[in-house]
């Protein structure tokens, strides 16, 4: 991974996160957050991945019924924001556009992909230090707005 800072300002900081090839995307984002004390973010992203497995949400499930992508597959669309978690790391949630070489495309949440060729980021801190709690309720964590802060 190589990144940069290319901006800081009372809104908080700017930074391109460039992945390389066999990199797993949510973790190697997780790690750059807790290193550089991102507690609140929103990403857009583009790239492609060797493969991934993006979820959809199953309410009465109350979890993400899994979708396998076993091809190389171009990141269309990414689009998340990050916060911290229940255990007090960073967590991200990311929704992914995948298409695939027959023109299909697959869409979801991005559950977990290994980057192939490249996957080049654009994250933006956000001014509040983001809480995500579990909602049993929904079997999801979402952000929590009453447990955020300045």
């Amino acid at each position: 991974m190589q990144y940069r800072q290319v901006a800081e300002g009372a809104a908080g900081r700017t930074f391109v996160v460039i992945l390389e090839p066999g990199e797993e995307v949510l973790t190697t984002l997780a790690g750059f957050a807790a290193e550089n004390a991102i507690a609140g973010a929103s990403l857009t992203a583009i790239g492609a991945f060797q493969g991934a497995t993006i979820g959809w949400f199953d309410l009465p499930a109350k979890s993400d019924r899994k979708i396998p992508v076993q091809e190389q597959c171009e990141a269309l669309i990414a689009i998340g924001d990050g916060a911290e978690g229940d255990d007090g790391r960073p967590s991200l949630h990311v929704h992914a556009v995948l298409g695939l070489s027959d023109g299909t495309m697959r869409d979801g949440h991005l559950l977990e992909a290994h980057v192939q060729p490249t996957r080049e980021v654009i994250l933006i801190e956000t001014p509040m230090h983001l809480r995500r709690r579990r909602r049993p309720e929904l079997g999801i964590a979402l952000i929590d707005l009453s447990s955020s802060r300045i």
